[in-house]
């Protein structure tokens, strides 16, 4: 006897749709690419229009929640269900990543107990293209209680969202790109451009610059171009220095000794010179009769502590080297930098 599972077939479309073979069998007809690139430019075009709409047009009040938002003595706390929720969610970590501290609160978590993480100190923005989504109630009667500021990004401004906001800012009408006008895509592309620009904008605001990217993103591969000559460099207990008297014989054993090839000439705390592989072949005649300071290069090139490793690295490769010592303003040496360190960092 076949179980009734209690669902009907004929109610889940997806079940008829074409199978693998059918599927593939379209996929090789001449007509299919060109179909498929027809498709994907017409949705970028109608995506991309959107969003030139809304750069002449800006939301009226994100002036006003910019504002709002430098002032916050808390964290913002972004919501939104379905897609909405989605969008939210990266627009909570752009703003994070930018100086804005900011996380998500999925709105059914919120009416199970998570209002509780929501301070008056805080704001919140809420996502929702219809500005009716009812798992935000909520979340909404929560700030209005204990005069949480609000923030809505929707479509419409007789929203209930918009009308209970503090500040709405509206996106302007534009169609989804989906051909049955359902699936959201125009209308969360606009939200996550918009979010993206409040996030570029208090950016600037905060003056955020290259140092503090690094400190909220030290991995991957954005981490490892902006860190810094002082992040990667041996520092001083490594270094290979000799006076500028020492004989070639004792300096070529701190050079073996040290391990990086090469040794630094110290006249006093500065550093006055540099020996490599190069200056050992230029000097091979009479090298041993020879001190440190008569082989060396001198008023050699060096990198501040606080120059970004992927510049170095481009300088070590214009000038065919593999290390750079690292100086102080006086040229006191704090450290050397090795090409094979920052490669190793995943600094190019």
């Amino acid at each position: 006897m076949t179980r009734q599972t209690g669902f009907a077939r004929a109610a889940f479309p997806l079940y008829d749709m074409p199978n693998q073979h059918q599927t593939k069998a379209a996929m090789t007809h001449p007509d299919a690419a060109s179909k498929t690139t027809e498709t994907a430019a017409r949705v970028l075009r109608i995506e991309g229009d959107a969003l030139l709409a809304m750069a002449a047009a800006l939301p009226a009040d994100f002036g006003a929640a910019v504002e709002r938002l430098m002032g916050c003595q808390g964290r913002v706390i972004l919501s939104g269900m379905g897609k909405s929720g989605h969008i939210a969610r990266k627009i909570a970590a752009t703003l994070s990543s930018t100086g804005t501290p900011a996380y998500f609160v999925h709105p059914a978590e919120a009416s199970h107990g998570d209002l509780g993480t929501i301070t008056p100190t805080d704001m919140v923005i809420a996502l929702s293209n219809s500005g009716e989504t009812t798992e935000l109630g909520d979340l909404i009667a929560h700030t209005r209680r204990f005069s949480i500021p609000l923030i809505a990004i929707c479509a419409r401004e007789s929203s209930t969202l918009a009308k209970a906001a503090d500040l709405a800012m509206i996106l302007p009408p534009a169609p989804e790109a989906c051909p049955l006008g359902l699936a959201p895509t125009t209308s969360t592309t606009m939200a996550l451009a918009l979010g993206d620009a409040l996030a570029i904008a208090l950016m600037e605001r905060r003056g955020f610059d290259p140092e503090h990217f690094s400190t909220f993103h030290p991995g991957g591969r954005l981490g490892a171009r902006l860190a810094r000559v002082d992040q990667l460099m041996r520092g001083a207990d490594d270094l290979p220095l000799v006076a500028t008297d020492t004989p070639m014989a004792d300096t070529l054993l701190v050079m073996t000794q040290k391990g990086f090839g090469t040794a630094g000439v110290m006249d006093g705390p500065r550093l006055a010179g540099v020996i490599t592989d190069g200056d050992l072949r230029r000097h091979m005649v009479g090298l041993m009769d020879k001190t440190a300071l008569d082989v060396a290069t001198r008023a050699p090139l060096t990198a501040p502590p606080e120059m970004l490793a992927v510049q170095a690295v481009a300088l070590m490769n214009q000038r065919k080297i593999t290390m750079l010592f690292v100086t102080d303003a006086n040229q006191k040496p704090l450290g050397i930098l090795h090409i094979h360190d920052c490669l190793r960092a995943g600094v190019q």
